[in-house]
């Protein structure tokens, strides 16, 4: 991280942020094309869950790469400079991670990622339809590396 000063060391902060964001945005590439997706998610403290359709871009990409991105954001907001629009500037909250993905196809694990997921947005448990559970694909980030950034007015307030 080229700006060491807003890096966040502290972990507990870091899994804050990623309990509180709402959208995940996954960075994929295949054939040295780069691929950016927004997904709903689930984390259980040492994984990333998500979920897709049978078909579409983002299983290409991930049919030709394992290796993945994620990024995660909370408390943005812009910060107007009423003189100088180069003083414009955000506040922020960010984490970054690197990872491996793989599909899920237990279904004790499906349910379980499913749950994670559901869990993130309703704090709660769900029975699901064996029907549906067989349409939706799962799949498992192993996150590798994980790092967290604020903005300057986040560490003054903090």
């Amino acid at each position: 991280m080229r700006r060491k000063d807003k890096e966040i060391h502290d972990r507990n902060l870091i899994e804050y942020i990623i309990a509180k964001a709402r959208v995940c945005r996954l960075g994929l590439c295949k054939d040295n094309m780069p691929y950016i997706v927004p997904v709903a998610f689930g984390y259980d403290g040492a994984f990333m869950f998500f979920h897709s359709a049978d078909e579409g871009m983002k299983l290409d990409y991930l049919a030709c790469n394992k290796r993945i991105c994620f990024e995660l954001e909370h408390e943005v907001r812009v910060i107007p400079n009423a003189t100088k629009a180069c003083k414009w500037s955000f506040s922020y909250y960010s984490v970054i991670g690197f990872g491996t993905v793989a599909e899920i196809v237990d279904h004790q694990r499906k349910v379980y990622a499913l749950n994670q997921i559901m869990r993130h947005y309703s704090n709660g448990e769900w029975d699901y339809d064996e029907h549906a559970m067989e349409k939706v694909r799962l799949w498992c980030i192993t996150i590798e590396q994980v790092t967290g950034k604020q903005s300057q007015d986040k560490i003054a307030n903090g």
